[in-house]
């Protein structure tokens, strides 16, 4: 089986390097790491994502402009996005489950919880 493709998106890197190594080590996932918002549509464009994890707040751009500019790209407008960010309680999270074209995920999250996560957004 293909490992799935993730992007994550954050401007925090130690956070970031750390969460794509446990996702590639522990769940088999293919990552690509972007750390400018700015940057996130064009490596959503060129590393065609299963799914992008995207943080909300960037200081470069906002995550919420990165998602729009995925979701009307008719190449890769159809990719699961999921927030993760600490603008959101981890109840007010799972409340959202289903709702709208978005997942979210309150930080800090575990990188098992974002397995868990991806899994579950993916059909895994």
């Amino acid at each position: 089986m293909d490992k799935k493709r993730i992007l994550i998106v954050d401007d925090e890197v130690d956070a970031t390097d750390m969460l794509k190594m446990h996702l590639e080590r522990v769940g088999g996932f293919e990552v690509r790491a972007e750390n400018r918002g700015s940057m996130g549509y064009s490596a959503a464009k060129e590393f065609s994502p299963d799914l992008v994890l995207l943080d909300l707040t960037m200081p470069d751009m906002d995550g919420s402009e990165v998602a729009a500019m995925i979701k009307d790209d008719p190449q890769i407008g159809k990719t699961p996005i999921v927030f993760l960010t600490a603008s959101i309680l981890k109840e007010e999270a799972e409340e959202t489950q289903g709702s709208g074209d978005y997942s979210f995920l309150a930080k800090p999250a575990g990188g098992n919880e974002v397995i868990e996560k991806i899994n579950r957004v993916l059909g895994l």
